[in-house]
């Protein structure tokens, strides 16, 4: 295994994925570095692709007009950034920043669907894991909303 191939493999979000799937998916890849306070994306830009992190860490944030950029959750090596390109109208729903020296593998959104449209078991398959890590970090989201709302209360 080569580049792109082996270090998509070897990441957590793509481990035990079939060889002949993790062919496809390397189609789309490319390997991508950000500087710390450089944006990967932007709230209601088109979301167009997602990031395996492999180095650094990248801050999910909101605007509040109050408060300025807050944020919400976090992601770091072994963890996957931005689910929105699978879902339309395709447009990114947060602000995800490098905080440090970021490295990771850029996933394009549009040859992804097209892949997963013409390979149906591979589309069940990126659905499913993408699904696990949404679900994951609405439940973090949920759990610092808690802990916000009972600080205020505290005060």
């Amino acid at each position: 295994m080569e580049g792109l191939e082996r270090l998509l493999a070897e990441h957590p979000f793509f481990y035990g994925t079939d060889d002949a799937d993790l062919a496809l998916v390397v189609g789309c890849a490319r390997n991508v570095r950000f500087a710390p306070g450089q944006y990967l994306f932007r709230e209601g830009e088109p979301a167009d692709r997602f990031y395996v992190v492999r180095e650094g860490r990248i801050a999910l944030e909101v605007y509040a007009p109050a408060k300025g950029a807050i944020v919400i959750d976090t992601a770091g090596p072994g963890e996957i950034v931005g689910v929105s390109w699978l879902f339309p109208p395709y447009r990114w729903e947060l602000d995800a920043r490098a905080t440090g020296d970021v490295r990771a593998v850029a996933l394009d959104g549009s040859c992804l669907r097209s892949k997963c449209e013409e390979n149906p078991r591979l589309g069940y398959a990126l659905m499913k894991r993408l699904s696990e890590v949404d679900h994951r970090r609405r439940q973090s989201v949920q759990a610092r909303l808690v802990d916000v709302y009972a600080d205020d209360r505290a005060g």
